[in-house]
């Protein structure tokens, strides 16, 4: 039975494909297989991490929304994007990432901003992708605030991480996020605090997190000068396996995994 793990944040700048990769990447070296879907269809991007060319795609998540394609033949394989600094791969045998990513060409965008589509047709994409790929893990990646999308994608996972920055704009839409959460009946609900400043006192702030939200904070991520370097350019968990975001990494996959 497939785990769907949904990545959210109430406002978008939040970390939330970064985290979302390299998740997918610590669940792959873990043996898992994998999938990743991008449902952030307005700004696209966790792609990038995987360096995979959106200007070759055959198939996106879009193609299967206007009923171009079936949903397994928009995922690619990926695995051979999760590497360590020599640039050699480093998934296990047994070990896949998927990937089903969202078209960047502004005229797709446009048409799905214009014309929406149905929900329902995102709701058995998931569900088909995890059978016919086969996967552990389904991880999504959503778009930021509250849409139908957004809801649905909640409602149906097992796992609901919600991001935050330490800003009061961010606490405020992550109460918003979780009272809908809560009604939703999401069986496991994790808070992730990003970008915080490396002066910080995590401890203090993650008790301080857990407070006022009574919700497990899985970690307290940093904002370092080594994750402005790598950027999008890849995988910090596979790129700098020593470095404080990948043990906040391998934290929240504990957790996942209980």
């Amino acid at each position: 039975m497939t785990k769907i793990i949904s990545t959210h944040s109430y406002r978008g700048g939040t970390g939330k494909s970064n985290l979302t990769a390299n998740l997918a990447a610590g669940l792959a070296l873990r043996g898992y297989r994998v999938g990743v879907i991008d449902t952030d269809i307005q700004s696209p991007g966790i792609h990038t991490l995987f360096k995979v060319d959106p200007h070759n795609l055959r198939f996106t998540l879009n193609d299967y929304l206007w009923g171009r394609c079936g949903v397994t033949e928009t995922a690619l394989d990926v695995t051979s994007g999760v590497v360590d600094e020599n640039d050699t791969v480093v998934v296990p045998e047994g070990g896949r990432v998927f990937l089903v990513p969202s078209s960047i060409k502004t005229g797709e965008i446009a048409r799905i901003l214009k014309e929406k589509y149905d929900v329902e047709d995102l709701n058995s994409g998931f569900q088909n992708l995890c059978v016919e790929l086969k996967l552990d893990y389904l991880l999504i990646d959503t778009h930021p605030g509250v849409n139908e999308e957004t809801l649905l994608s909640i409602a149906i996972s097992d796992t609901l991480m919600l991001l935050l920055r330490p800003d009061i704009q961010d606490y405020q839409g992550t109460a918003v996020t979780l009272e809908l959460a809560r009604k939703l009946e999401v069986p496991q609900l994790l808070l992730v605090v990003n970008k915080a400043l490396e002066s910080f006192d995590f401890q203090d702030l993650s008790q301080r997190i857990f407070s006022s939200y009574r919700t497990p904070v899985a970690a307290v991520l940093p904002l370092s000068t080594d994750l402005v370097r790598i950027g999008s350019t890849g995988l910090v968990r596979t790129l700098s396996p020593d470095h404080a975001f990948s043990a906040g990494v391998e934290a929240i996959l504990d957790l996942i995994e209980e």
